[in-house]
């Protein structure tokens, strides 16, 4: 038998390898750590024995596997097309027509003649990231409409022992919770069907074996879509696993007439050897490099907000709004956020929603007294939005109540008293744009908060499932704002956390991870969103004293450092708090200003000690500083808290170590002679010291937090 060459993209962690095929599309290879393979290989069916009890011919795992000649698994393709005498064209063979490679990209170009489909499929891999991006699409080359069912936007193989995948679930003001399980015979999947990201099923993944925090390998993979989707892991007969991820598409939501093409959404993937904190530090930096568009091309230094929602709910009266902007300046905000409650007709969240002018009620001259109010106290001012939104009690339901999200004689379905409007309709989508536009060009806004307050459900348009239109719709209005207001930045809310996703982030440069500001709830929501999203892009909130969301009252040292990592903002009533208190938060703003150059562009990584202490660090890339945040959830039986190793230091420098907040001792213990001394003025340590015996953990009360500072002395080089 005659050897071949494997077609291979490599990186510095990551690389795929296809062995081309005469009888069936290319064959999955590999798809893992790099191989360093450049000899010639046996094929595939001439290694393999053949196993008793199977067809001739039983087929590979190929790049795209279908259904209909012996492929027993999950198809990455499927679909119809519909007859009178029922449906044709539901099973598939392809042949590579013809691959290209350009530098760090394969594409591949594939038919079935027969079934009369041509597919692309595309895999890349950034070489300052190591993820992959890869897209798939098809077109109907047939006289017939093709109905398709499921289009994998990736497909790829896993090693046999990775049998451990990291899974996310969770609800409103919980979202982000991992979920660790064994991988076994059956088939893992996760679907999305609520038209939006979802609170429950975020679009990532991550399988390895242990899954710990700084070794061994793990793959990850993220779809950036903002609508419905699958992810779905099977085992096959060889022992390895597929994995394969794209859009959920509702039955006849995508019909192809001839010559028209589908293409999925990109999907996101790597691998990494250096465990979870290895693959998250490679997609933070694809996300920094390749998805946020900031404006100017540049991120400039995140500025602290103020949210008025916790504060003032909808009872906007100006001269409270104007005091309330007086005392987040004087404690160090930079930005004041005006929340729902500001239009027409808004005094609850019954009524007002399309109606997108200010209430003449509370705002009898509209917004520009308050903006210039708030401009002039030094703060830049943003706005809340809900453009998809509409309420049945609002003059735009009134006048168009056709542009509501519908099936034909079906009952509306509401949700938080509101339905949604059909962006793929021009006029609803121009409506939504020439609404917004007015606001920003007639005044100084610099920030929307754009929120989406509920699932799709009723969600149709034209006699089918408008979950993908309405998801393209959206993107499009969204590239429309962002190419006439290009310095305008937008928050992407809904419902706290259920519309985080790098489709989202393209367009938008901040996430509200929840809308749970519980300091204690937030450490597992915030561990979960650093997986796959950069501190900077996660808003991350000081609530209240008294979490409004769960009652539980919690100090503001730790408040705030549970917020410090992120892109801090306030979530309450800075007027009511004593000048004390008032002091001590104008500090923690100064702290996140003086951390915000490290976290917000260094590498981050998380860890835990046992279930009750939980650290973040972030660490810049020259490994001249870094951040150490340590958390404790609650007690535990250990007596001498093990030191945290700070990685990404320079082992030939020292450095000065300074403790910037830390709790009182408990009264029956106290601290270090060291831990004294880097509080009151900090201690010289070298970098080898810092990396390999770690930085001392004080004893610490339940629900409080340390935070420590590392900075290469002035005199070194």
């Amino acid at each position: 038998m005659t050897e071949t060459m494997l077609i291979q993209l490599n990186g510095e962690n990551v690389c795929l390898a296809v062995e081309p095929a005469r009888a069936t599309a290319p064959v999955w290879r590999h798809f893992g750590p790099p191989l360093g393979l450049f000899a010639p290989v046996w094929p595939l069916d001439a290694v393999r024995p053949p196993p008793p009890t199977v067809l001739d011919g039983d087929p590979p795992f190929t790049v795209l596997p279908t259904h209909g000649f012996g492929w027993f698994h999950h198809p990455a393709l499927s679909g119809s097309r519909p007859g009178a005498q029922g449906d044709t064209d539901w099973a598939h063979d392809f042949r590579l027509d013809g691959m290209s490679r350009e530098g760090d990209a394969l594409l591949m170009k594939l038919s079935d003649p027969v079934a009369a489909l041509a597919v692309t499929l595309s895999y890349s891999i950034d070489p300052g990231s190591d993820v992959v991006s890869a897209w798939a699409e098809v077109e109907n080359r047939g006289e017939t409409p093709y109905r398709l069912d499921w289009l994998a936007a990736a497909c790829v193989p896993l090693p046999a022992q990775a049998d451990r995948v990291l899974g996310f679930t969770g609800r409103w003001t919980l979202e982000f919770q991992e979920a660790r399980e064994t991988l076994g015979v059956a088939t893992w999947r996760r679907d999305n069907r609520r038209g939006r990201t979802s609170h429950d099923s975020f679009p990532g993944v991550i399988v390895g074996t242990a899954l710990d925090d700084d070794e061994g390998a793990v793959f990850g993979a993220h779809l950036a879509w903002s609508g419905n989707h699958t992810i779905l892991i099977e085992p096959l007969t060889d022992g390895r696993r597929q994995l394969q991820l794209g859009e959920w598409l509702a039955p006849g939501e995508v019909v192809l007439a001839r010559g028209e093409r589908y293409r999925t959404p990109c999907a996101y993937l790597s691998v990494s050897g250096q465990g979870l904190n290895g693959l998250s530090a490679q997609f933070h930096r694809f996300v920094r490099t390749r998805v946020m568009n900031w404006p100017q091309g540049r991120m400039r230094p995140r500025p602290v907000i103020l949210n008025t929602w916790e504060a003032m709910y909808c009872e906007h009266e100006l001269g409270s709004l104007k005091a309330l902007a007086v005392a987040a300046a004087r404690v160090g905000v930079e930005r004041f956020v005006l929340d729902d409650g500001w239009f027409h007709r808004r005094g609850n969240d019954r009524a007002g929603l399309g109606d997108w002018w200010p209430d003449v009620r509370k705002y009898p001259k509209g917004l520009t007294p308050l903006v210039d109010h708030v401009r002039g106290l030094g703060m830049e001012f943003g706005l809340w939005v809900e453009p998809e939104m509409v309420n049945p009690d609002s003059e735009l339901y009134r006048a168009h109540p056709e542009w509501a999200l519908k099936l034909a004689g079906r009952a509306l379905v509401t949700g938080r008293n509101q339905l949604v409007l059909d962006l793929s309709e021009p006029a609803v989508s121009d409506y939504l744009y020439d609404s917004m536009a007015a606001l920003l060009s007639g005044h100084s806004i610099a920030y929307l908060k754009w929120d989406m307050n509920r699932d799709l459900a009723a969600a149709g348009h034209a006699g089918r499932a408008a979950y993908r239109c309405q998801t393209l719709a959206f993107y499009r209005l969204l590239e429309r704002l962002r190419t006439a207001f290009p310095d305008v930045e937008i928050e992407s809310c809904a419902s706290g956390g259920g519309r985080a996703d790098y489709g989202a982030l393209a367009y938008m440069h901040r996430i509200w991870a929840s809308d749970c500001n519980d300091a204690l709830t937030r450490i597992d929501i915030q561990r979960g969103f650093l997986r796959f999203f950069p501190p900077e892009a996660m808003g991350a909130h000081i609530g209240a004293v008294c979490a409004h969301t769960t009652g539980r009252r919690h100090s503001l040292p730790f408040r705030a450092a549970v917020a410090l990592v992120g892109h801090l903002g306030l979530e309450l009533d800075v007027r009511t708090l004593s000048d004390s208190e008032a002091d001590d938060l104008r500090q923690w703003i100064a702290l996140y200003k003086q951390c915000r150059p490290i976290s917000h562009r260094g590498v981050l990584r998380q860890g835990h000690l046992g279930d009750a202490l939980a650290w973040t660090q972030a660490t810049l890339d020259d490994g001249r500083a870094a951040v150490l945040t340590v958390l404790r959830r609650r007690e535990d039986t250990t007596r001498y808290p093990s030191p945290i190793p700070v990685k990404g230091l320079r082992r030939d420098l020292s450095y000065l170590v300074r403790v910037l907040s830390m709790p009182e001792a408990p009264y029956y213990t106290r601290h270090s002679d060291c831990l004294v001394a880097m509080r009151e003025g900090g201690v010289e340590m070298s970098g080898a010291t810092l990396m390999d015996l770690g930085v001392p953990v004080p004893p610490m009360p339940p629900e409080s937090a340390v935070v420590v500072c590392m900075k290469v002395l002035d005199t070194q080089s």
